[in-house]
């Protein structure tokens, strides 16, 4: 008899893990998706809406989990019984599993008091009123303050840069600096990338401060710890994360679930947990697909199909809008093996990789699954590729 898979929450790390249990379990299992929301909403484009050069691209929720295989449940996840195997709902209902995969996320808290926090989605307008500001001369000094804490700085650049290229083209003259506790700015991708991200904030005329602690907006200045300030007529940030910290299950001071390598949360028998509200402490959406796929594995080896679960090793892919030509940036861990390049490193050449995901929803956005022929086009893509050092693509 097939084993019921219940997934909470249906992200980037609860689909992908609904299309890697269709691909790795097949029909040893059934899976159902609980999330409250109707929408799918793709997030790293949020940060191109204001500048008008891309948009956060929305699909219908049903429709998508309908095509992984799995159905959907509408409601939000309020505790955990894992001697019982159930979860309890928004509604009152109450939901029963075999094996549980928690893929919930986590909520984003302005980090900088007084700050304009930009946490992807519905934030947009904040950013274009303030860019209408800066055009008519209302904001003379601009900073880019990254929390301590936050763990995916990529977008506050991204921010920085777009910005730069769009009031340069307006004519605005706007002082523009970014204020990071990075030892060195995108310092999670390694010293190339490190390299290319100065050079290009020193093109655009952005000052850079680094290994400086922001820590709050006081009478027109960022305040830093242990001391010191920085003149700013606005600061725009990232915010900081908190895990859901959810009932039943274990988790650390910041509501963080600790699991194993394998996604398999410590201390509580058939519960999983995939993607930002693990205790990891990179939260990005590649990352979040890799830590569903390994879920998924030893879930599928768990009701016993023939998969050789395999330990969940991050890999790091970011593209980095820059306003101009966009970077293309590859880290593994340890910053053992980095790379950077203005010309695809993976494909699709997404902004979230995932295995099944990527591929997934590029054929919803018409997008081709495969490279054209300068990368070997010819190859028929149903998994994630990624390029080597030599150039030559291969399937992960």
């Amino acid at each position: 008899m097939s084993k019921k898979v219940l997934i909470a929450g249906a992200g980037v790390a609860g689909l992908e893990a609904a299309l890697a249990l269709r691909a790795s379990a097949e029909d040893r299992v059934t899976v159902e998706l609980l999330a409250p929301e109707t929408e799918f909403v793709y997030r790293p484009l949020a940060v191109a809406e204001p500048f008008r050069v891309g948009e956060a691209k929305r699909f219908p929720l049903r429709q998508l989990v309908e095509a992984t295989g799995a159905g959907l449940h509408q409601g939000a996840i309020r505790s955990v019984d894992p001697g019982r195997r159930t979860v309890s709902t928004s509604e009152g209902a109450e939901l029963t599993y075999d094996l549980l995969l928690l893929a919930l996320g986590a909520r984003a808290v302005p980090g900088i008091p007084g700050a304009l926090t930009f946490r992807g989605p519905g934030d947009e307008e904040l950013v274009a009123t303030l860019l209408s500001d800066a055009r008519a001369g209302r904001v003379r000094r601009l900073v880019f303050a990254l929390p301590s804490g936050a763990s995916w700085p990529l977008p506050l650049y991204e921010l920085a840069l777009l910005t730069a290229v769009h009031l340069a083209d307006a004519g605005a003259n706007v002082q523009l600096e970014v204020v990071t506790p990075e030892l060195r700015p995108l310092q999670l991708f390694g010293s190339a990338a490190s390299d290319a991200v100065a050079e290009l904030l020193r093109l655009h005329g952005i000052a850079i401060r680094t290994d400086a602690y922001p820590m709050a907006v006081e009478g027109g200045s960022l305040r830093l710890v242990p001391e010191g300030y920085v003149e700013a007529d606005c600061v725009v940030a990232l915010p900081r994360l908190e895990g859901p910290r959810l009932p039943g299950v274990p988790h650390d001071a910041n509501g963080f679930v600790p699991t194993d390598e394998n996604g398999r949360v410590l201390g509580v028998a058939n519960v999983f947990a995939a993607g930002d509200l693990t205790d990891f402490p990179v939260k990005q959406g590649g990352i979040a697909a890799q830590q569903a796929d390994a879920a998924a594995q030893a879930i599928a080896a768990d009701v016993g199909a023939p998969v050789e679960p395999q330990a969940f090793k991050p890999v790091l892919r970011g593209l980095l809008l820059t306003g101009l030509t966009p970077r293309y940036l590859r880290a593994e861990p340890g910053g053992l093996k980095t790379e950077t390049d203005t010309e695809p490193l993976w494909w699709p050449p997404a902004q979230i990789v995932g295995r099944y995901l990527a591929p997934f929803l590029a054929s919803r956005l018409h997008l081709s699954e495969a490279p054209p022929p300068a990368y070997g086009g010819a190859v028929e893509v149903e998994v994630e590729l990624d390029r080597d050092a030599a150039g030559a693509w291969t399937q992960l």
